[in-house]
Protein backbone atom coordinates (compact mmCIF):
# COMPACT_ATOMS: atom_id res chain seq x y z
CA UNK A 1 0.00 0.00 0.00
CA UNK A 2 0.93 3.69 -1.36
CA UNK A 3 1.25 6.28 2.10
CA UNK A 4 0.37 9.55 0.99
CA UNK A 5 0.81 12.08 3.72
CA UNK A 6 0.57 14.93 1.24
CA UNK A 7 -1.79 17.97 2.20
CA UNK A 8 -2.76 15.85 5.21
CA UNK A 9 -4.67 18.63 7.19
CA UNK A 10 -5.18 20.97 3.72
CA UNK A 11 -8.78 22.65 3.41
CA UNK A 12 -7.22 24.86 0.93
CA UNK A 13 -10.07 25.71 -1.58
CA UNK A 14 -12.83 24.16 0.29
CA UNK A 15 -16.05 25.33 0.36
CA UNK A 16 -17.24 26.22 4.16
CA UNK A 17 -20.56 27.32 5.21
CA UNK A 18 -20.93 28.56 9.05
CA UNK A 19 -24.49 28.70 11.05
CA UNK A 20 -23.91 31.08 13.87
CA UNK A 21 -20.59 32.12 12.36
CA UNK A 22 -20.60 36.24 13.16
CA UNK A 23 -19.44 35.59 16.48
CA UNK A 24 -18.19 32.63 19.09
CA UNK A 25 -16.87 29.43 18.14
CA UNK A 26 -18.59 29.58 14.59
CA UNK A 27 -16.32 32.80 14.33
CA UNK A 28 -13.24 31.31 15.24
CA UNK A 29 -13.60 28.43 13.65
CA UNK A 30 -13.91 30.79 10.27
CA UNK A 31 -11.21 32.26 11.04
CA UNK A 32 -9.07 29.14 10.90
CA UNK A 33 -10.23 27.88 7.90
CA UNK A 34 -10.05 31.20 6.12
CA UNK A 35 -6.30 31.23 7.08
CA UNK A 36 -6.13 27.94 6.33
CA UNK A 37 -7.19 28.97 2.41
CA UNK A 38 -10.94 27.96 2.27
CA UNK A 39 -13.69 29.70 1.51
CA UNK A 40 -15.78 30.45 3.93
CA UNK A 41 -19.34 31.77 3.91
CA UNK A 42 -21.01 32.51 7.33
CA UNK A 43 -24.45 33.26 8.17
CA UNK A 44 -26.60 34.60 11.70
CA UNK A 45 -29.86 36.28 12.38
CA UNK A 46 -28.88 40.01 12.24
CA UNK A 47 -27.54 41.29 8.65
CA UNK A 48 -25.11 43.68 10.96
CA UNK A 49 -23.54 41.65 12.85
CA UNK A 50 -22.56 39.69 9.42
CA UNK A 51 -21.40 42.42 7.98
CA UNK A 52 -18.89 43.45 11.11
CA UNK A 53 -17.82 39.77 11.16
CA UNK A 54 -17.10 39.70 7.62
CA UNK A 55 -15.30 42.82 8.03
CA UNK A 56 -13.18 41.34 11.50
CA UNK A 57 -12.48 38.18 9.32
CA UNK A 58 -10.88 39.31 6.19
CA UNK A 59 -7.84 39.77 9.23
CA UNK A 60 -7.32 36.09 8.14
CA UNK A 61 -8.56 35.61 4.24
CA UNK A 62 -10.32 37.79 1.55
CA UNK A 63 -12.64 34.68 0.34
CA UNK A 64 -15.46 35.55 3.01
CA UNK A 65 -19.33 36.39 2.61
CA UNK A 66 -22.44 36.30 4.48
CA UNK A 67 -26.14 35.13 4.10
CA UNK A 68 -28.14 36.64 6.97
CA UNK A 69 -30.53 33.60 7.82
CA UNK A 70 -32.63 33.11 11.10
CA UNK A 71 -31.84 29.02 11.84
CA UNK A 72 -35.07 28.74 13.86
CA UNK A 73 -37.76 28.81 10.94
CA UNK A 74 -38.18 27.10 8.10
CA UNK A 75 -38.14 30.13 6.02
CA UNK A 76 -34.86 31.18 7.24
CA UNK A 77 -33.35 27.68 6.39
CA UNK A 78 -34.93 27.87 3.26
CA UNK A 79 -33.34 31.48 2.49
CA UNK A 80 -30.12 30.45 3.54
CA UNK A 81 -30.40 27.44 1.42
CA UNK A 82 -31.62 29.19 -2.49
CA UNK A 83 -29.02 32.26 -1.57
CA UNK A 84 -26.30 29.71 -1.26
CA UNK A 85 -27.35 27.99 -4.64
CA UNK A 86 -26.72 31.68 -6.06
CA UNK A 87 -23.05 31.48 -5.13
CA UNK A 88 -21.61 28.10 -5.39
CA UNK A 89 -22.69 24.61 -7.14
CA UNK A 90 -21.29 22.53 -3.96
CA UNK A 91 -20.34 22.36 -0.20
CA UNK A 92 -17.62 20.84 0.82
CA UNK A 93 -18.03 21.35 4.64
CA UNK A 94 -21.40 22.73 6.57
CA UNK A 95 -20.85 23.41 10.26
CA UNK A 96 -24.14 23.69 11.98
CA UNK A 97 -23.00 25.83 14.87
CA UNK A 98 -26.36 28.51 15.06
CA UNK A 99 -27.33 27.86 18.58
CA UNK A 100 -29.56 29.52 21.58
CA UNK A 101 -29.86 28.80 25.16
CA UNK A 102 -32.20 29.41 27.82
CA UNK A 103 -31.83 28.85 31.74
CA UNK A 104 -35.03 29.22 34.22
CA UNK A 105 -35.77 27.36 37.28
CA UNK A 106 -37.50 23.50 36.52
CA UNK A 107 -40.74 25.08 37.98
CA UNK A 108 -40.88 28.40 36.10
CA UNK A 109 -39.00 27.13 32.86
CA UNK A 110 -41.54 28.86 29.83
CA UNK A 111 -43.02 26.76 26.71
CA UNK A 112 -40.98 29.38 24.86
CA UNK A 113 -37.84 28.63 26.72
CA UNK A 114 -37.87 25.10 24.98
CA UNK A 115 -39.23 25.79 22.21
CA UNK A 116 -37.32 28.50 20.84
CA UNK A 117 -33.65 25.88 21.84
CA UNK A 118 -35.20 23.15 20.13
CA UNK A 119 -36.07 24.74 16.89
CA UNK A 120 -32.37 26.45 16.61
CA UNK A 121 -30.41 23.32 18.22
CA UNK A 122 -32.11 20.54 16.64
CA UNK A 123 -34.72 20.85 14.05
CA UNK A 124 -32.46 23.77 12.27
CA UNK A 125 -29.78 21.61 12.21
CA UNK A 126 -31.64 18.76 10.33
CA UNK A 127 -33.15 20.59 7.96
CA UNK A 128 -30.14 22.74 6.92
CA UNK A 129 -28.35 19.40 6.27
CA UNK A 130 -31.29 18.41 4.63
CA UNK A 131 -31.83 20.86 2.38
CA UNK A 132 -27.91 21.16 1.45
CA UNK A 133 -27.71 17.45 0.70
CA UNK A 134 -27.63 18.33 -3.61
CA UNK A 135 -23.90 20.72 -2.65
CA UNK A 136 -23.00 18.31 -0.31
CA UNK A 137 -23.23 15.54 -1.96
CA UNK A 138 -21.87 17.29 -5.37
CA UNK A 139 -18.86 18.18 -3.37
CA UNK A 140 -18.54 14.67 -2.13
CA UNK A 141 -16.22 11.52 -3.10
CA UNK A 142 -15.03 8.61 -1.42
CA UNK A 143 -11.37 9.69 -1.15
CA UNK A 144 -12.34 13.34 -0.02
CA UNK A 145 -16.30 13.20 1.69
CA UNK A 146 -18.21 16.63 2.16
CA UNK A 147 -18.29 17.17 5.97
CA UNK A 148 -21.14 18.21 8.04
CA UNK A 149 -19.67 19.23 11.39
CA UNK A 150 -22.40 19.53 14.01
CA UNK A 151 -22.02 21.42 17.35
CA UNK A 152 -23.04 19.97 20.26
CA UNK A 153 -22.06 20.59 23.77
CA UNK A 154 -20.35 19.02 26.66
CA UNK A 155 -23.91 19.65 28.42
CA UNK A 156 -25.05 17.35 25.88
CA UNK A 157 -22.76 14.45 27.55
CA UNK A 158 -22.96 15.37 31.44
CA UNK A 159 -25.15 17.08 33.99
CA UNK A 160 -24.47 20.59 34.02
CA UNK A 161 -24.30 23.04 36.63
CA UNK A 162 -26.69 25.78 35.15
CA UNK A 163 -29.91 24.84 34.87
CA UNK A 164 -30.59 25.29 30.89
CA UNK A 165 -32.77 22.19 30.59
CA UNK A 166 -33.85 22.62 26.79
CA UNK A 167 -30.01 23.60 25.71
CA UNK A 168 -29.07 20.07 27.49
CA UNK A 169 -31.71 18.03 26.35
CA UNK A 170 -30.92 19.79 23.10
CA UNK A 171 -27.73 19.06 22.57
CA UNK A 172 -27.64 15.40 23.89
CA UNK A 173 -30.29 15.19 20.62
CA UNK A 174 -27.70 16.74 18.37
CA UNK A 175 -25.20 14.26 19.33
CA UNK A 176 -27.65 11.27 18.84
CA UNK A 177 -28.74 13.10 15.89
CA UNK A 178 -25.17 13.47 14.47
CA UNK A 179 -25.20 9.23 14.57
CA UNK A 180 -28.65 8.52 12.92
CA UNK A 181 -27.29 10.83 10.15
CA UNK A 182 -23.73 9.96 9.43
CA UNK A 183 -25.12 6.06 9.57
CA UNK A 184 -27.40 7.39 6.35
CA UNK A 185 -24.91 10.01 4.76
CA UNK A 186 -21.84 7.55 4.43
CA UNK A 187 -22.79 5.71 1.59
CA UNK A 188 -23.10 9.40 -0.73
CA UNK A 189 -19.84 10.54 0.49
CA UNK A 190 -20.93 12.56 3.27
CA UNK A 191 -19.66 12.23 6.87
CA UNK A 192 -21.16 13.27 9.42
CA UNK A 193 -19.89 14.33 13.36
CA UNK A 194 -20.19 16.32 16.21
CA UNK A 195 -18.27 18.82 18.45
CA UNK A 196 -19.16 19.22 22.02
CA UNK A 197 -17.80 22.33 23.17
CA UNK A 198 -16.28 23.36 26.66
CA UNK A 199 -15.92 26.41 28.15
CA UNK A 200 -14.97 28.95 25.29
CA UNK A 201 -14.75 32.83 25.42
CA UNK A 202 -18.22 33.55 23.64
CA UNK A 203 -21.17 35.54 24.16
CA UNK A 204 -23.07 32.88 25.43
CA UNK A 205 -20.70 31.29 28.30
CA UNK A 206 -19.91 35.19 29.26
CA UNK A 207 -23.97 35.64 29.98
CA UNK A 208 -24.49 32.51 31.85
CA UNK A 209 -21.05 33.19 34.05
CA UNK A 210 -22.40 36.75 35.05
CA UNK A 211 -19.91 38.78 32.35
CA UNK A 212 -23.15 39.94 30.57
CA UNK A 213 -22.18 38.89 27.58
CA UNK A 214 -18.87 40.24 27.33
CA UNK A 215 -15.81 38.90 26.55
CA UNK A 216 -13.40 41.34 26.89
CA UNK A 217 -12.68 44.09 29.97
CA UNK A 218 -12.06 44.77 32.99
CA UNK A 219 -14.83 42.35 34.52
CA UNK A 220 -14.55 39.95 32.33
CA UNK A 221 -12.16 36.77 34.26
CA UNK A 222 -11.89 34.13 31.91
CA UNK A 223 -8.73 32.85 34.06
CA UNK A 224 -11.36 32.46 37.20
CA UNK A 225 -13.38 30.56 34.96
CA UNK A 226 -10.18 28.25 33.44
CA UNK A 227 -8.92 27.99 36.75
CA UNK A 228 -12.23 25.72 37.20
CA UNK A 229 -11.18 23.45 34.17
CA UNK A 230 -8.47 20.49 34.97
CA UNK A 231 -6.65 21.69 31.81
CA UNK A 232 -6.45 25.41 33.51
CA UNK A 233 -7.55 27.46 30.60
CA UNK A 234 -11.27 28.15 28.83
CA UNK A 235 -11.09 27.12 24.63
CA UNK A 236 -8.69 29.49 22.66
CA UNK A 237 -9.84 29.71 18.76
CA UNK A 238 -7.28 27.61 17.65
CA UNK A 239 -8.90 24.66 19.83
CA UNK A 240 -11.94 25.18 18.23
CA UNK A 241 -10.80 26.07 14.60
CA UNK A 242 -8.13 22.98 14.78
CA UNK A 243 -10.62 20.40 15.34
CA UNK A 244 -13.10 21.86 12.90
CA UNK A 245 -10.21 21.62 10.53
CA UNK A 246 -8.99 18.45 11.13
CA UNK A 247 -12.80 16.58 11.05
CA UNK A 248 -12.53 18.20 6.69
CA UNK A 249 -9.46 17.52 5.76
CA UNK A 250 -7.74 14.28 4.54
CA UNK A 251 -6.83 13.37 8.04
CA UNK A 252 -10.60 13.53 9.47
CA UNK A 253 -12.09 11.98 6.41
CA UNK A 254 -12.57 8.12 8.12
CA UNK A 255 -13.78 9.57 10.99
CA UNK A 256 -18.06 8.53 10.76
CA UNK A 257 -20.57 9.22 13.40
CA UNK A 258 -18.52 10.45 16.28
CA UNK A 259 -18.62 13.47 19.09
CA UNK A 260 -15.56 15.15 20.45
CA UNK A 261 -15.45 16.60 23.78
CA UNK A 262 -13.57 19.50 23.07
CA UNK A 263 -13.26 20.40 27.04
CA UNK A 264 -9.87 20.78 28.07
CA UNK A 265 -10.80 17.31 30.43
CA UNK A 266 -14.18 17.90 32.21
CA UNK A 267 -15.93 14.74 30.44
CA UNK A 268 -13.03 12.87 31.21
CA UNK A 269 -12.62 13.95 34.84
CA UNK A 270 -16.45 14.78 36.08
Amino acid sequence: MQMDFDNLFSVAGKTVVITGGSRGIGEMMAAGFLKAGAKVIISSRKAAACEEAVERLKAYGDDIGAIPSDMSTMDGVNHLASELAKVTDKVDVLINNAGAAWGAPIDEFPEMGWDEVMDVNVKGVFFMTQKLLPMLRAAGTAEDPARVINIGSIDGLRTPKMLTPSYSASKAAVHHLTRVLSAHLIGDNITVNAIAPGPFPTYMLSTGVGFGGKTEGDDVDWGAIGAQNPAGRVGAPSDAAGVAIFLSSKAGSYVVGQTIALDGGIVATC
